[in-house]
């Protein structure tokens, strides 16, 4: 840090080394969280529904299936731009690693 503020600390090493594990600790905890359907209607009441059971209860009982649509696409979005930046995240980290050896 060399003196640096702590703010800019933060943002130059502290930041940077934790991306992978944010990203990774994100994709564990909201992938499961996001396939969720019958968990949630046995435990949990329907006021505070999950992204599983939303998405099941528009294709069963809404039968509003662009609604279901939009939402499953935009579940797979969020599932999939963490995963890529994880990925991009850990293949420059491989090159700079390799580079140095």
């Amino acid at each position: 840090d060399l003196g640096s503020r702590p703010f800019r600390v933060f943002l130059d090493i502290t930041l940077p080394l934790s991306v992978p594990g944010i990203i990774a600790g994100g994709l564990l905890v909201f992938i499961p969280a996001s396939g969720e359907l019958i968990i949630p209607s046995l435990v949990g009441s329907s006021a505070q529904p999950m992204i599983g059971r939303v998405i099941s209860d528009e294709f069963a009982s809404a039968r509003d299936w662009p609604m279901a649509s939009a939402v499953s696409v935009a579940l797979l979005l969020l599932l999939v731009v963490p995963m890529m930046l994880y990925t991009h995240y850990e293949s420059k980290a491989h090159e700079k690693r390799k580079e140095e050896a």
